[in-house]
């Protein structure tokens, strides 16, 4: 007889309405080992040789949910439905056209129609009042044609697609950024979208110094620019910096109080160091990023795709609460040489919405290999969330799932080819690939690798529920329980109560005795040593890390505020915060009560 990997009801609807395989009704997948199946079957089929082999090596990892792939490999995998693998992708670059607007919304929807999350930077559209020389008409701005983005998501939803997720970005310089960061303080407002402002190193000098701060948009061709105050401007769509017309100027400092003041009231918009980005791209050579995928971990180039998975960590720690608990970095590291491969086997078996998706995913087969689960495997060990031993476990983790990653690909480029986009010596000068050690190096400099970035922490929110409710990526345990809606297979929605993982195991072994000190949870653990986790594995992560910092709601606007200061200096790719308040909601943490929906990780807002 089978084993029950399911140890709570909410983890099985998960699966039985997420990810469980049913053609025309009928119900294929059995069990959760079914799924599993099909899924080590359907990457395996990638395989020149030994497709068997593989099959068995890529259903050992997926057994009792130790490698969870994203939602989307896990739902599509072998069913044969017109669907992509990827979880989310970055949009083609906004023409600033009404064509090239709509042209835009098109492959958004389609994209979204196979369950696709999207991501775009609006910063192409020209400001709220500017002349459209060619037609006489005056722009309504890129927060107007957001709205249409926001009624095609709710449309497609309404159809019956998965649910969707977005993602837009405006630059920190677009004259109308300041209705960009209070788009959403309207709650009913631009519900589908995540929003970050992309903010660069000169802002934050600006905002340091105090200096003004121009806000610009570039000079169009055949404009007379002749006697309007300009600068040069490295701008989306250009490959070359263009001169941008001034269109006023702010105090920076100001600025960056707005901005601190709109997420400190409702959680929004993020904040993405896009500079830092970039200058850590392995693909410096080639791309700019301006985008993000819509929970923030994969940085994409227009038509990038994130193909996504985690290692559940909690399942590689022995002995749990006692004092020989160990966490098994070997084993992790052997989980990571065959997850490695089975996202790579998913640029080749994947279906992609549209055509340059393809193109330049199946150019860079860029994956996202990181783990979830870290809180509750600290729990476990007995090492409380955010202390000095906990970061240096959680960086010699992210160091062992980055380096053998990286071995892997370069085992894979010299079996099967490095990725098109390659050139060696270019790669090998990037920060990221310059930090890794020689041998890796030196396998670059004579194999080549297969893929041109390797590792990123989502948000996991679906997928850790499904596990048993493991603690999502990095992020602390929110609540020991607490009450949960789920969306049902027919469309209604129930409320499951719902326990941590480890404090349930903890319960199942120890019966009531006295939880032990490692059991902390989200409100006890202060917004900047949060801050600290996340620091502590950026230096590992080739993509970035999806983490909302939990703020208490008597937090200060000015200590709030010093927190984006320090992920800054930190050396963060990004921050997201979330602080009770009216728009957003309240923390609840009662069994009787619901976790509140938060910025990018609840299951609403993740594209799963």
């Amino acid at each position: 007889m089978s084993p029950d990997y399911f140890q709570a009801r909410i983890s099985r609807e998960i699966w039985d309405g997420k990810y469980r395989f049913r053609e025309r009704g009928d119900i294929r997948d059995a069990t959760i080992e079914d799924s599993w199946q099909r899924i080590a079957r359907a990457l395996a089929a990638a395989e020149p040789s030994d497709a068997d082999g593989w099959r068995r090596r890529f259903y050992d990892v997926l057994s009792g949910f130790r490698f969870l792939p994203g939602g989307r490999i896990q739902a599509g995998a072998g069913t044969g439905h017109r669907v992509t693998l990827f979880n989310c992708f970055v949009m083609g670059t906004i023409h600033d056209s009404l064509d090239g607007i709509f042209d835009a919304l098109k492959e958004g929807a389609l994209t979204m129609q196979q369950g696709g999350g999207i991501g775009y930077d609006f910063s192409t559209l020209r400001p709220r009042g500017d002349i459209a020389q060619s037609v006489g008409m005056v722009a309504s701005g890129p927060v107007s044609f957001m709205q249409i983005w926001d009624a095609m998501c709710g449309t497609i939803l309404s159809a019956g697609a998965r649910r969707g997720a977005m993602m837009a970005v405006l630059r920190c310089d677009h004259p109308d950024i300041e209705a960009f960061v209070e788009a959403k303080r309207n709650p009913d407002q631009l519900r589908h979208f995540n929003l970050s402002v992309l903010v660069s190193d000169d802002f934050m000098r600006a905002v340091r110094t105090g200096a003004p701060w121009p806000l610009v948009f570039p000079v169009r061709p055949g404009e007379d620019a002749a006697g309007s105050d300009t600068v040069e401007r490295l701008w989306p769509g250009a490959e070359a910096p263009r001169p941008c017309r001034i269109y006023r100027r702010v105090s920076a400092r100001e600025l960056w109080d707005k901005i601190m003041q709109a997420t400190y009231d409702y959680a929004e918009p993020g904040v993405i160091f896009i500079d830092r980005v970039n200058s850590m791209n392995n693909l410096w050579y080639r791309e700019r990023l301006n985008a993000t995928n819509p929970c923030g971990e994969i940085p994409l180039p227009p038509y990038g795709a994130c193909d996504l998975g985690s290692i559940n960590l909690t399942q590689f720690v022995a002995a749990p609460f006692t004092d020989h608990a160990e966490l098994d970095l070997h084993a992790i590291g052997d989980v990571v040489e065959v997850a490695t491969r089975m996202l790579d086997n998913v640029v080749d078996i994947s279906r992609f919405p549209i055509q340059q998706q393809e193109l330049t995913e199946r150019s860079e087969r860029r994956i996202g290999l990181g783990f979830t689960g870290l809180a509750d495997a600290l729990i476990m060990l007995g090492v409380r969330y955010g202390s000095a031993p906990s970061l240096a476990l959680a960086a010699e983790v992210m160091r062992t799932i980055c380096h053998r990653a990286y071995r892997t690909s370069i085992a894979l480029a010299r079996e099967k080819g490095p990725f098109p986009w390659l050139e060696r010596e270019r790669y090998l000068q990037g920060a990221f690939v310059g930090s890794l050690p020689e041998d890796i190096r030196d396998g670059i400099r004579r194999y080549g690798i297969r893929n041109s970035h390797l590792t990123a922490v989502a948000p996991t929110g679906t997928i850790s529920l499904l596990a048993n409710n493991v603690s999502s990526g990095l992020e602390p345990v929110y609540a020991l329980e607490y009450r949960r809606t789920l969306r049902t297979v027919g469309g209604s929605t129930e409320s499951h109560a719902v326990a941590d993982y480890a404090y349930r195991l903890f319960q199942r072994n120890f019966g009531d005795a006295p939880l032990p000190s490692a059991f902390v949870t989200a409100a006890k653990i202060p917004p900047t040593v949060q801050l600290d986790v996340q620091a502590a594995l950026q230096p590992f992560v080739d993509n970035a890390i999806s983490k909302t910092i939990n703020v208490p709601v008597d937090y200060s606007f000015e200590q709030f505020r010093l927190l984006y200061d320090y992920a800054y200096d930190k050396g963060l790719k990004g921050c997201t915060t979330f602080r009770p308040n009216p728009v957003t909601g309240a923390v609840l943490v009662g069994q009787e009560e619901e976790l509140p929906s938060i910025h990018c990780c609840s299951l609403e807002r993740e594209a799963d």
